[in-house]
């Protein structure tokens, strides 16, 4: 029997939250980093604990529920002292995370996802953890990670939980997060000297260095490839008393570990291209949006911050430019996929729930605090650095003419060497797929679950914008993989990721989930894939913001290039159905005001 938790004695607030409250200078839009921090203190936050956070920061208690029960990596009852998450990404279970899970679970007496007994631990799975290339992977309490788990190092982490062991005190080499770069070129390759990019924008000028950012056509590499030099030219311009800089680090597109190295690797490039942006704005304020996940590198991002402090590289007269000041603070997200659409991170960064805004107007007038402010991937700041080393013209020469310079890919999956590759754009699928080691391939999924799947017909197209975008993914699978399965697992993920704000995504993912389901357990036919088609364009033409747009690629782009993946899981005989997908999608329809949803996917391709 499973304790309640309702019968378990909730502490009263930490004794030390005044003084973390002060700390952070009372401040509500630093709520979610008061709870993430009030939560390492005792454990989950009691009712009594946000009752007092919210009459300090003058907030609402249902303000403050409201926040606390976004997050997934928040607690309001207990989880226990070891609350251990599975990554659960499809190259996590492809490595065998599932089985793991379930004998981690034996070995305690726990039921995932439920605590324990003597209230010691709790085991469930959490989305893509960041570390496809060195999984199965899991995070102990929010904090630390654990790589290249197997059935050794689950056996003896059993048996470190029940002699209750402290974290700090497990084998290191289970901590071990390895860079695994593969192919470096101008951005993983060696290293300038902190500070020489950013004397040499100092010498430019803000107009000159904008205009080298201009002419490099400079693309953000978060996915959606806006200009770079345009949306910070639109900053510039937009009036305002101040001018923000953030740094997008939220990477929690399933698949991608690109800004995990870039940060542990290059984090002085990633600052330097922050300040060289901030010189150009006039902004004294700085913010990088750290993924919950990534929690561990807190301390050693830390410590870069400060030494290019004592370095006179961050701070006020930066490089002794009488009026340059500019600083950088660190924001760890906490758990929420949708915060890395650029508003929804800048409603989280404000301490709120990480709802995406309605647009316009955009961050480039209006963001953070009402500033105008420019949100850019870590990929993209670290771009900036070598530009203002070399100039616009030497990046434009790289890559393509409307994709210039280099891309980093994060490959997993059935290759032999898992990692980092750094290309020119307009290399080709097939030259990745054979740097990486990767036999009998049948499916490659670029740029995430949101991004394309490509079979192998494809292998010679082109990383490109102009002609296969990605955000970094590179996820390999061989014939051996069920590509139904891969797309169930994904629409899960985006089932589950669904902030809920409006009906299309919130109520179609679900539907999504429920159809594959219901094919997964031979109850569907063929009727029922193309009601999964109209579903993908309901959910492309209504949705509020990219997520729900996005969420139905991956079965989009796997039932027109592997059907019969779906048909071996049609059912044979006439039964009666517990799920009629087609009566909920005529619900789906009614609650959306789209009457035109049934239209097939053959009428847009």
């Amino acid at each position: 029997m499973h304790r309640n938790h309702s019968s378990l004695p909730a502490p009263g607030p930490a004794p030390d939250l005044p003084s973390l409250l002060a700390r952070h200078g009372r401040d509500p839009h630093a709520l979610v980093q008061i709870l993430r921090e009030l939560q390492a203190l005792q454990g989950w936050l009691t009712r009594d604990a946000l009752s007092q956070v919210a009459v300090t920061l003058g907030l609402t208690l249902a303000q403050v529920e409201g926040v606390a029960g976004f997050y997934r990596f928040f607690h309001t009852r207990p989880v226990g002292a070891y609350r251990v998450l599975f990554s659960d990404n499809v190259t996590d279970r492809m490595l065998g995370s599932e089985a793991l899970m379930a004998d981690l679970c034996r070995r305690l007496g726990v039921a995932p996802g439920r605590l324990g007994d003597e209230g010691l631990v709790s085991v469930d799975k959490t989305s893509c953890t960041g570390l496809c290339d060195q999984g199965p992977a899991l995070l102990i309490n929010h904090h630390q990670v654990v790589t290249r788990l197997d059935a050794a190092r689950v056996a003896e982490m059993a048996t470190l939980i029940r002699a209750r062991v402290p974290v700090p005190h497990w084998p290191a080499p289970w901590f071990e997060v390895q860079d695994n770069i593969r192919r470096a070129d101008v951005l993983l390759g060696e290293a300038a000297a902190p500070g020489a990019a950013l004397a040499a924008a100092l010498a430019r000028g803000p107009d000159a260095m904008l205009a080298e950012i201009k002419l490099s056509k400079l693309r953000g590499r978060g996915g959606a490839g806006f200009a770079t030099g345009l949306k910070w030219e639109l900053c510039r311009q937009s009036p305002g008393v101040e001018h923000v800089v953030v740094c997008n680090a939220d990477e929690g597109e399933p698949g991608t570990f690109k800004d995990r190295v870039l940060l542990s690797r290059r984090a002085d490039a990633v600052f330097e291209g922050m300040t060289i942006a901030a010189h150009l704005l006039g902004a004294r304020r700085g913010l990088v949006y750290l993924r919950g996940e990534y929690r561990y590198l807190l301390e050693p991002l830390r410590a870069v911050l400060q030494r290019r402090r004592e370095e006179n590289l961050l701070g006020t007269r930066i490089l002794g430019r009488e009026g340059f000041d500019f600083d950088i603070a660190l924001h760890v997200g906490a758990g929420a996929y949708v915060c890395g659409e650029e508003s929804a991170l800048i409603e989280s960064l404000e301490g709120k729930r990480g709802t995406p805004r309605i647009r316009p107007p955009f961050p480039v007038t209006h963001g953070y605090l009402g500033h105008p402010t420019i949100v850019n991937n870590v990929e993209t700041f670290c771009a900036a650095t070598p530009i203002a080393l070399q100039g616009g013209a030497w990046w434009a020469a790289i890559g393509t003419a409307k994709s210039t310079g280099t891309k980093i890919h994060s490959v997993s999956g059935d290759c032999e060497r898992p990692g980092l590759y750094e290309y020119p754009f307009g290399t080709r699928i097939g030259r990745i797929l054979e740097d990486c080691g990767a036999r009998d391939t049948q499916a490659v999924q670029v740029g995430g679950p949101s991004g394309v799947c490509l079979s192998a017909f494809e292998f010679g197209r082109r990383i490109a914008f102009e002609d296969v975008p990605t955000a970094g993914a590179f996820m390999v699978f061989d014939r051996s993989r069920d590509m139904f399965e891969v797309a169930r697992g994904f629409a899960h993920f985006f089932a589950h990721e669904s902030c809920g704000f409006c009906t299309p995504c919130r109520v179609g993912t679900a539907l999504v989930v429920k159809g594959l389901d219901k094919l997964a357990a031979g109850h569907g036919s063929r009727h029922d894939i193309d009601v999964l088609f109209e579903l993908d364009k309901l959910m492309h033409t209504t949705t509020h913001c990219g997520l729900g747009a996005s969420a139905c690629n991956p079965l989009r782009d796997t039932i027109l290039k592997f059907r019969p993946a779906y048909e071996q899981h049609l059912k044979s005989l006439h039964f009666e159905p517990g799920f009629d997908l087609d009566a909920e999608l005529s619900i789906a329809r009614r609650m959306t005001g789209r009457d035109d949803a049934g239209a097939h996917l053959e009428n847009r391709t």
